[in-house]
């Protein structure tokens, strides 16, 4: 018989790697509800109509159809059948399908539940997604995604708050972040003045990799893509800008002077960087003109962070979309949201050591058994330290010592309550702490005080 096994691209998680993963999990939600956001969930799978045609042609590629319930081959006709053609068979073996992300489906519950939301609406949302894609190192088919965003309303308030969630969430965390911003008006503006409106896709792809490949590999690339020498000439400035955030947006309202999106996008940097630069947020915020994430989704402000000391790439991202519902028919809802990356996070801290050692702790104290009318008493008190909400366990036969506290070490509890005939009879206990050592003698009282 061959050992059991999960499918490719999916994990099982330790005891140590879901307390470690809820750690990472309790401190965005906690980050979120402090700035008014509510929760939401949609179902793991959504009609495949809802689904296709959002990502892309690749992105219908990678989603995860589900097959009918029954004999989901009756309603295909033998001449679809013979030619053996998944994509013509779909639309008769499956309606349904495993999310992709969580934005389609947050789009689909707003045109859905329209009259019943309060707008601005201020939602969170952490739940699995799936994608039918090649595994490899830091990408899997199922994963989680943490998404925060606020739907109606074009305030640039919202951008603001979506960098003051980053930097706390990270400073929760014990990461030193980079929070790099651009705009797509900006992006529009500079592919308008050199005279290629029409190329800004080629043109925002090639400088997205700047600091990979320098600046001669972007000229490079940009030739190859078919773009002029004089036209690569006019870029350069823009590709050499110095200086900190403010600096470069005055230098570049001389350049796109003649743009009216391109100076739209920049008032809206300024906008922005005075409100941040009023709350100084923990965090450096600085703009990168090479930014150019999600470029068809996104239409205003850009953010991507990146982990500072760490080889990795981003691991939070997201900025504003004018339209994100229709897709559904609902015209016109502006909003902006960011997404955090779970396991990126978690890799970061796990790299730089970050997670605390009660992550780990599940139990606050182990009762020693020892059997007959000490495990009675024992019992007894383990009820009241629940009731005061103290993690206990009991441990559950009257084995030696040495084995009961190698059972503590290994769970890392940090403390043993040691209940023989003697303390049974006298109701005072002794708590020894498994990290020094030391062992004090302690009433019912003592031990829930002592522990709360």
């Amino acid at each position: 018989m061959s050992s059991p096994s999960i499918p490719k691209g999916t994990r099982d998680f330790s005891p140590t790697e879901m307390a470690r993963r809820n750690y990472i999990f309790d401190t965005i939600r906690s980050v979120f509800k402090l700035h008014g956001f509510l929760p939401i969930e949609t179902p793991a799978m959504e009609n495949l109509s809802t689904l296709m045609g959002k990502y892309g042609e690749e992105g219908d590629k990678l989603l995860f159809k589900i097959l009918n319930s029954g004999n989901y081959l009756s309603d295909v006709n033998d001449e679809i059948y013979a030619g053996k053609e998944a994509g013509k068979m779909l639309k008769y073996i499956s309606e349904k399908g495993l999310r992709y992300d969580l934005t389609v489906p947050f789009a689909r519950y707003v045109v859905q539940h329209n009259n019943e939301i309060t707008f601005p609406f201020k939602r969170y949302q952490i739940q699995p997604v799936w994608r039918a894609d090649r595994p490899q190192k830091g990408r899997y088919r199922e994963f989680y995604q943490c998404d925060v965003d606020v739907i109606g309303s074009n305030s640039l308030l919202y951008e603001v708050e979506m960098v003051s969630i980053a930097a706390e969430i990270f400073k929760k965390l014990g990461i030193g972040i980079t929070i790099l911003m651009n705009n797509r008006k900006i992006l529009s503006g500079i592919a308008e003045v050199i005279g290629e409106s029409s190329r800004i896709t080629d043109i925002t792809v090639a400088i997205d990799k700047l600091d990979k490949i320098g600046q001669d590999g972007v000229n490079k690339e940009l030739a190859e893509k078919g773009l002029s020498t004089e036209t690569i000439e006019k870029l350069q400035p823009i590709l050499g800008l110095t200086g900190n955030s403010i600096e470069k947006l005055d230098q570049l309202s001389v350049i796109l002077s003649m743009s009216e999106t391109g100076l739209k996008g920049i008032a809206e940097m300024r906008t922005i960087f005075g409100f941040i630069e009023a709350l100084k947020p923990e965090a450096t915020v600085e703009i990168d003109l090479t930014l150019a994430r999600g470029l068809n989704y996104y239409t205003g402000a850009i953010i991507e962070i990146k982990a500072n000391n760490v080889q990795m790439g981003s691991i939070s991202g997201g900025g504003r979309y004018d339209d994100l519902t229709g897709i559904f028919g609902l015209k016109g809802m502006s909003g902006i949201g960011i997404s955090f990356g779970a396991d990126r996070i978690y890799d970061v801290m796990n790299e730089l050591k970050l997670f605390p050692a009660t992550t780990e702790q599940a139990t606050t104290v182990l009762l020693v058994n020892f059997g007959g009318n000490e495990e009675l008493v024992s019992l007894k008190l383990l009820k009241k330290l629940h009731e005061s909400g103290i993690s206990a366990e009991l441990y559950p036969e009257p084995q030696k010592m040495k084995k009961q506290f190698g059972y503590a070490d290994n769970k890392k509890i940090p403390y043993t309550l040691i209940i023989g005939a003697d303390e049974a009879a006298s109701g005072i206990y002794q708590l020894k702490n498994m990290l020094t050592g030391e062992q004090e003698k302690i009433s019912t009282e003592g031990i829930i005080g002592k522990l709360r």
